[in-house]
């Protein structure tokens, strides 16, 4: 067990992770992270092998260091994982202590201020401030639709979705209708029959207005500094369109229903009484914050969302969390975004810790 006062615990070495250590060392402070997978690029490598980036490279690094290549591509899965391992190789170059397979199981109050945290391997760490960077990827919401416990087919989530192998059967249900169950629809149709249900309807925004992508006119208007937080309740997010997506849909490749009823063994039921046999369902029904290492703190409410405002705990000094939804702006839980998120959060626990040293 080992303390030292300028020391932060990172809890996850993905893109907040990893921003916040950087935060911290502009800071002068000693980041400390522990990553429970093998390898510090968070869920990009878990994530389905088609996922691209939203926002064009020249707005998606890190701070610090920026994309190489074309400004204007759109990176893949694969070399986002990669970036964000050469981004943490700079940072232990640094001087920030990046562990991997190393998963924290339980957080406690040190005596008088500070947290202990436990490692799975009974590594025990002794700090005066901690920063929760596990984001929901480890959390998948499941929603309890009706009939869902007994329908008769594979039910996956988006989470756990790779390609259309995935999923077997001649018609798959998809649920939802954000960015990741249109994408993943659009695949799946190119050689299924697939159906895309939700409860509201699918919000296309053109990708690039004007010829410029829509993340230059977020900077250009400030839309992604926006102080528009919501603590558990973010609004859906728009699907980000080229084209493609819409035009499929009016082609009649995907369709588009209002949610279904029930479920009924191997049968959905639509709300106009029609039975309507499916092969497989998947859940693109998002993430809930993945926090459990701090469920005996009492820092989080009963459904497990962390008591925060912008980032810092309502009820521990020197506790703060990144990569959450609407956490400060519209972009807080993006690469584009996370960077200014980390600076916050540093900022406040650096003040707090000069308080009490």
């Amino acid at each position: 067990m080992s303390t030292d006062h300028d020391r932060v615990l990172i809890v996850g070495a993905g893109q907040s992770g990893l921003a916040a250590a950087h935060a911290a060392l502009e800071q002068g402070l000693r980041p400390v992270l522990r990553e429970a997978s093998g390898r510090a690029a968070g869920s990009w490598p878990r994530y389905y092998d088609s996922l691209a980036l939203f926002s064009p490279a020249r707005y998606s690094g890190l701070p610090g260091l920026p994309f190489d290549g074309d400004p204007e591509r759109y990176p893949r899965r694969d070399e986002v994982a990669a970036y964000l391992e050469r981004y943490a190789a700079v940072l232990t170059g640094r001087g920030a202590e990046l562990r991997t397979g190393a998963r924290v199981e339980r957080v406690r109050p040190a005596g008088g201020s500070g947290f202990v945290a436990r490692l799975a391997d009974g590594e025990e760490l002794t700090v005066p401030a901690l920063i929760a960077a596990t984001g929901s990827f480890g959390r998948p919401h499941l929603p309890a639709l009706p009939g869902l416990d007994t329908f008769t087919g594979p039910v996956l989530h988006a989470a756990g979705y790779r390609s259309p192998a995935s999923l077997p059967g001649e018609h798959v249900l998809v649920v939802g209708t954000g960015n990741s169950a249109v994408q993943i629809a659009y695949e799946l149709a190119a050689e299924r029959r697939v159906t895309l249900a939700g409860r509201t309807p699918i919000r296309f925004v053109e990708q690039r207005p004007l010829g410029r992508d829509l993340h230059f006119w977020f900077r250009v208007t400030g839309f992604d500094r926006l102080p528009l937080a919501r603590a558990d309740a973010p609004p859906a997010s728009p699907v980000l369109d080229d084209g493609r997506y819409r035009r499929a849909l009016r082609a009649g490749r995907y369709t588009r229903r209002a949610m279904f009823t029930r479920l009924d063994g191997d049968h959905a039921i639509w709300p106009d009484g029609r039975r309507e046999r499916v092969d497989a369902v998947l859940l693109a029904t998002g993430y809930r914050p993945d926090l459990p290492y701090l469920a005996g703190l009492g820092a989080l409410t009963p459904g497990g969302h962390p008591r925060q405002r912008r980032g810092l705990s309502r009820t521990h000094a020197g506790l703060g969390y990144l990569g959450l939804e609407w956490q400060r702006t519209p972009a807080s839980n993006s690469l584009r975004g996370v960077g200014a998120d980390a600076r916050h959060v540093v900022a406040a626990l650096a003040r707090h810790l000069r308080t009490v040293r």
